[in-house]
């Protein structure tokens, strides 16, 4: 599988295998800059440049937590290795 930040405001988890859209992870309002997944693959963190970033879970696509009061867009957002920390970096 890989995943695919989207400019309609989403990302999307697909199949590298069937070129299936497995799962979409839908909740920002504007566009979606990264994507990535947590180090163990059972949460996607999200970042937009609706000044916000989001962590999903990776099986339900369900919003888990939102971190937002970001002063201009989120241009990306990583985890620990450890995946118990959220790094973001901002405009």
């Amino acid at each position: 599988t890989f995943l695919m930040a989207s400019l309609d405001s989403g990302a999307e988890l697909w199949s590298i295998a069937t070129g299936e859209c497995l799962r979409t992870f839908t909740g920002h309002s504007d566009f979606v800059l990264s994507a990535v997944f947590s180090p163990d693959g059972q949460e996607v963190l999200t970042a937009s440049a609706d000044r916000a970033a989001k962590l999903w879970s990776a099986s339900s696509g369900k919003c888990l937590c939102s971190f937002e009061g970001h002063s201009g867009a989120v241009r990306t957002a990583v985890l620990s290795p450890d995946g118990q920390l959220v790094l973001t970096a901002s405009e």
